[in-house]
């Protein structure tokens, strides 16, 4: 193929004594022109390959078909008002409705604020009496924030916007004010430059952004890559998180009840992972998994909070906790092979009940204000649409409160959980869904999913995207390998560093292992994968390029000697290490980064890589580079193209529009390079 010519000028770095010559490094500025000539070049290049395929269309019709159907959120109180997220189907953006005893009406529409629908709601924060909300927004999809501030009942704002914000909560002290984390703003390009000393702020309503008070963060010896503050239910505490990483943080509080009081430190090292879930006056009750891989729930007194006062309140297990608190109740949701269960437990510490679910997959929810009896949660997996039901706290009874008329009939499908063994013998868990009554055959097109890091667990949840894929006989898999979360800190840091080849072939054998069930063949695979998903997926595939028939790169890490010198990127050495702390680190990272094994004369497998000109989490220059090294030295028939999504960040707040134009490609450059006769409904 007659790919778009990209233009070497190679520039030669020097790591320990070994020179690595990088062709392509003129792609990682965003703000040049060449970069932006280039970006179009490709875009026409692959819009071009795309419109050859018949069945495109199809697929677009049918995904706009599929999605078009009402969802909405839990209701949630704040003040006076009972409030709720609806989309109507195909809205861009999610809605805020309310109501009280009289109507129902829009608060808040996001789908407003631009009209292509790039312009998203990050998050929004109600005051205690909820008379006063402030809420994010996001432009283009970028993590930078805008913060606005508005009375609730006449819906209008009330102030100046703050500007220039980014990995923030907002946590409001009474109705006077709230906190947000910022970086103070780069000097170069806001998608691309570093963003290195994060500091938590005071707002006072009414005063300018340059007189708001730096809390935390803005001492020589105080400097955190990710501060985030946040004031207890009952306004007594500010609890403020401070880490390095992505892992491990630092722990302090402050009672907001006594002007005069100093921060207390609660753990002053970074070799564990904490925070605060709730307090009853004086005591706290800390979720951490210090001296428990798998997570416990400690209290202790405000007086003396530090380690040597704890007292376990809700042991670790050997399942992995994730607990919540409402009603007057703590819930534990644990998660058992990647499938949840949920108890609940009294004041005391004591288990009064599993929770029934209706079936095996996932659940999230059982949150909310101490004083409401009635709680709500969301149950999905691979075929089951998320579905919200209604629980009360004091008779532990659950009732359907909504369930979405969605065009796919769930019970159709069916997911099968099986275990496969690793390279050096681990046995890796990875859940397969398909049409009931399939015969498997070495035809049946196939995506295997992974992403294997950050302590991240990938639990069963419904998706349009794979529900087309199920609908047209194909087979959907999810791996549930080293790097993520699953099975606690342990599974974590077995894929991590000088361990993070474990996480390629746990996917390599998941892979493999598809095919020797005779589930599909290399000819009909797919591997898939997002972010550190992408690293994932281009890491095997440069390793293994014949292992698999697509490949599905998505904003992914894929520099990996470089990608600590970009926005937050420093803050993943912690899964990653870097190339410059030692010549084994180097070595190592080097031995596996995608960019630098692309290797002349190799036929790579067909290959879209997937990024967006917005993505300043993982910014597209990894993706620019690599798709650059592809083109230039894959000797085979497989297309390897680049999509690059327009006023599109990493995925948060993408448009539904974009959403589905984004899994048409996905999908019909998928089907049609394992050259799949399947029809699309």
């Amino acid at each position: 193929m007659e790919y778009p010519k990209t233009e070497k000028k190679p520039i030669t770095d020097i790591y320990f004594n070994t020179e690595i010559i990088d062709n392509y490094r003129w792609l990682e500025d965003d703000m040049s022109k060449n970069t932006q000539e280039w970006v179009k070049r490709q875009n026409k290049f692959t819009n071009k390959y795309l419109d050859q395929i018949p069945f495109r269309k199809d697929i677009q019709n049918r995904l706009s078909e599929m999605w078009n159907y009402e969802k909405i959120s839990a209701p949630f109180k704040r003040g006076s008002y009972t409030y709720f997220y609806k989309n109507n189907g195909l809205q861009n953006q999610y809605v805020i409705w309310r109501k009280n005893k009289e109507k129902d009406e829009i608060f808040l529409d996001p789908n407003t604020f631009s009209n292509d629908g790039t312009i998203s709601l990050g998050s929004i924060k109600f005051s205690p009496d909820g008379s006063l909300a402030a809420y994010s927004i996001s432009e283009g999809g970028s993590d930078w924030r805008k913060v606005i501030t508005i009375n609730t009942k006449s819906k209008k704002i009330i102030e100046d916007t703050l500007l220039n914000i980014k990995f923030s909560g907002i946590s409001w002290k009474g109705n006077e004010g709230f906190y947000y984390s910022s970086y103070e703003k780069p000097k170069g390009s806001e998608l691309s430059s570093i963003n290195q000393e994060h500091k938590l702020y005071y707002h006072k309503l009414g005063s300018l952004q340059k007189d708001d008070i730096i809390v935390f963060g803005n001492k020589k010896n105080e400097k955190y890559r990710y501060i985030n503050g946040y004031v207890t239910e009952d306004q007594r505490f500010l609890i403020i998180s401070a880490s390095q990483t992505t892992s491990g943080n630092k722990l302090f509080i402050k009672d907001l009840k006594d002007n005069k009081s100093s921060l207390i430190s609660i753990i002053n090292d970074f070799n564990s992972d904490n925070y605060v879930l709730h307090n009853e006056d004086d005591m706290l009750y800390i979720v951490t998994n210090r001296n428990a891989p798998n997570k416990k729930i400690i209290k202790v007194s405000i007086d003396n909070p530090t380690e040597k006062y704890w007292s376990d309140f809700i042991a670790e297990t050997e399942n992995v906790l994730f607990p919540s608190t409402g009603g007057g109740y703590f819930f534990t949701r644990y998660i058992i092979d990647a499938i949840s269960k949920v108890y609940q437990y009294d004041i005391n510490g004591k288990k009064l009940q599993e929770i029934n679910l209706p079936g095996l997959g996932s659940c999230s929810g059982f949150s909310g204000k101490r004083e409401e009896k009635e709680l709500y949660y969301r149950f999905t997996n691979y075929h089951t649409p998320s579905t919200i039901f209604k629980y009360n706290v004091e008779n532990y009874k659950s009732e359907l409160y909504w369930k979405p008329n969605i065009d796919f009939i769930s019970s159709e499908y069916i997911s099968k959980q099986s275990f496969y063994k690793s390279k050096d013998g681990t046995k890796i868990p990875i859940i397969i869904t398909h049409k009931k009554g399939i015969k498997y055959n070495k035809n049946t097109p196939t995506i295997l999913y992974g992403y294997g890091g950050f302590n991240i667990s990938l639990t069963p949840s419904f998706d349009i995207k794979s529900a087309i894929w199920l609908e047209n006989g194909g087979v959907y898999a999810v791996a549930n390998i080293r790097g993520g979360g699953e099975y606690g800190k342990k599974w974590h840091i077995s894929g991590i560093k000088l361990n993070k080849q474990n996480v390629f072939d746990d996917f390599i054998s998941a892979a493999n292992f598809l095919i020797d069930q005779n589930i599909t063949s290399s000819k009909y695979l797919a591997l898939s994968g997002r972010s550190n998903g992408g690293l994932l997926v281009g890491a095997v595939m440069t390793q293994q390029p014949k292992l698999m028939k697509v490949a599905l790169p998505a904003v992914g890490v894929l520099d990996m000697l470089r990608y600590h010198k970009f926005t937050a990127g420093a803050g993943w050495a912690y899964d990653y290490g870097t190339s410059e702390e030692s010549k084994e680190m180097f070595d190592y990272i080097k031995s596996y980064s995608p960019i630098h094994n692309v290797k002349n004369g190799t036929s790579y497998p067909a290959t879209m890589v997937i990024t967006a000109d917005h993505d300043d989490r993982v910014v597209p220059a990894h993706s620019f580079k690599f798709i650059s090294e592809l083109q230039e030295k894959n000797q085979g028939e497989n297309p390897v193209v680049i999509r690059i999504g327009i006023n599109s960040g990493h995925g948060s707040g993408t448009p539904v529009s974009k959403q589905i134009e984004e899994a048409t490609d996905i999908i019909a450059f998928t089907l049609f390079n394992m050259k799949s006769n399947y029809t699309i409904r």
